[in-house]
């Protein structure tokens, strides 16, 4: 292995060493449980930062690369290993096959830079096993980290199953009043749809085994989209094929809108919201929410691209509207702030899926920036209501009134996120938009114009929140002590300041981002187009 691949298992062994070590100290060791875990994550950011700049290098000299060819398809460019898991013997193996391309780059990244604030925002709220907390937290990590680098099937489920049992325990041991009925809530309705997932996946590789010269099971993810695609382009048995992709697309479905929430799936995820640690609210809206979207693209889109056309652009597409509007108008009606965040997520979330749906180069592009910017947005607005909360222990809205006039700094950060999150022009959140609507608009005129709704009822609710707590006479909240309460810290100037900072970045020249995911994404349209020509030929797509 050369020093970049040995990097990237180091960026995944390493917050699983960090874990053991932090487990092992016990609980009356806070002070150096809180450091380990912020070296961990530090060094985990610092690795990240590392790995992008060499595949950027890489991208670089291969020029894009020839993503699609009759073999392959997505073949990332730093890939340790793959080294043998399980064996079949002469049927084929499981690898541990992980790597880095358009894709998941900067999705690792991502990861990789709110585990940080996710540590600090921690640092003074969580005083009970603390070791546990900690230990959990870099697991958590690592698992989100493992399903975006996963290029096998197999680890790629693990990973994501993986990542339930931390939060599971991070919310219902560090949550709030109803923790638990949140985090059984969570987990059962998660595991529930991964399982049907896992199912549609595996029937993926036992009918490609099937249909191959060797029937070899093969688990790697790219050589399943080759075959996949190369028996869809040779046109054999095409009603097999419809009627399989048809049932695969919707055990993909199950999961990945579950993982989302797409609506009507979303109904675990305000309550979870709300009971989670700051930490946990930041990394499953900044991350795991994530985790969906990427299902869909990496697989669902290359391995079922016919059913993705004839279903998903209509199901997907009508839900996504819906989940637009609906979430808004549920962020409108609530009277607690992190409750009114967490719907939003529902709103915002929506965005990504109906550009993914349009299938085009445009709307795909807005999808993938929307991911992160959704991660850097809502991840800043939990970590601000955390920091809020903090101080005066409530987050209705009706407690505050005029609290910029207290917190200068606080107020400052939260108004600026939000005029992020609502897609203010020169911030990040209009780039993706904008390409979304573009997308879709080339699509279906209709859906494009019925999402903008979203966008006013945005703007609505994240601006009446912010004039009823931040604006106005000043209305204090009751709070423990006669000291005055404290703007931000220099801690959590650090947790905030890297997000803010690439919010405007990402906002004046997104061009560098989207450079990098760009063969990906026209490798996915070009596919796309494809399958909706032979479609057209042969008269499918009209029944």
């Amino acid at each position: 292995m050369n020093t970049y691949e040995t990097l990237l298992i180091a960026l995944l062994a390493l917050p699983f060493a960090g874990a053991l070590v932090i487990a092992a100290l016990g609980p009356k060791r806070g002070k150096e449980i809180r450091w380990l875990a912020l070296g961990v994550t530090l060094a985990g950011f610092a690795i990240a930062c590392l790995l992008a700049c060499e595949f950027l290098r890489l991208r670089g000299e291969n020029a894009g690369g020839a993503l699609v060819t009759s073999e392959h398809f997505f073949q990332p460019l730093i890939v340790p290993g793959p080294w043998e898991l399980i064996s079949f013997g002469a049927y084929g193996a499981v690898h541990f096959y992980v790597g880095l391309d358009g894709l998941n780059l900067w999705l690792v990244v991502l990861t990789a830079l709110l585990m940080i604030p996710a540590v600090l925002v921690s640092w003074k709220s969580i005083d009970d096993r603390v070791n546990e907390f900690y230990a959990w937290l870099l697991i958590l990590g690592a698992g989100m980290t493992g399903v975006f680098l996963a290029f096998d099937l197999i680890l790629f489920y693990i990973f994501f199953e993986l990542t339930l049992v931390p939060l599971f325990f991070l919310i219902g041991i560090w949550g709030g009043p109803e923790r638990r009925h949140a985090a059984r809530k969570f987990f059962v309705y998660t595991l529930t749809g991964s399982i049907i997932t896992f199912l549609g996946l595996l029937a993926v590789v036992v009918v490609v085994a099937d249909k191959s010269a060797d029937h070899k099971f093969t688990f790697a993810i790219p050589e399943l989209i080759a075959q996949v695609t190369g028996h869809l382009r040779a046109g054999t048995d095409p009603a097999f094929w419809h009627t399989f992709q048809t049932w695969v697309f919707l055990a993909l479905f199950a999961g990945f809108a579950i993982k989302v929430p797409l609506f009507p799936t979303h109904t675990w995820l305000p309550l979870a919201h709300v009971e989670a640690p700051t930490a946990g609210s930041v990394l499953l809206a900044g991350v795991l929410l994530k985790m969906g979207t990427y299902g869909f693209l990496r697989l669902a889109l290359p391995l079922v691209p016919d059913a993705c056309i004839e279903i998903g652009v209509p199901l997907i597409g009508t839900l996504a509207v819906v989940g637009i509007i609906y979430g808004a108008f549920c962020s409108l009606a609530q009277d607690d702030i992190k409750k009114l965040i967490a719907y939003s997520s529902v709103s915002h979330l929506g965005f990504c899926m109906l550009g993914m749906f349009a299938l085009n180069e445009a709307g795909l592009t807005g999808s993938m920036l929307q991911m992160i910017n959704h991660g850097l947005s809502t991840g800043a607005l939990f970590l601000l209501v955390g920091m809020l909360y903090e101080r005066y222990h409530t987050r209705k809205i009706a407690d505050y009134g005029g609290i910029g006039s207290k917190l200068g700094l606080l107020s400052f950060a939260m108004v600026f996120t939000c005029l992020s999150s609502v897609g203010l022009p020169g911030l990040n959140g209009f780039v993706g938009e904008v390409q979304v609507f573009f997308g879709m608009f080339a699509v279906n005129p209709a859906m494009a114009i019925a999402a903008t709704a979203g966008i006013i009822l945005g703007a609505w609710y994240l601006m009446s929140m912010l004039k009823n707590v931040f604006f106005g006479k000043l209305k204090e909240p009751h709070h423990d002590g006669h000291h005055a309460v404290p703007d931000l810290d220099a801690r959590e100037i650090v947790a905030l300041a890297p997000i803010l900072a690439l919010c405007l970045i990402l906002g004046i020249g997104p061009q560098p981002l989207i450079e990098t995911f760009k063969p990906e994404i026209q490798s996915i349209e070009k596919l796309m187009s494809e399958r909706k020509q032979a479609l057209h030929t042969s008269g499918v797509a009209g029944r």
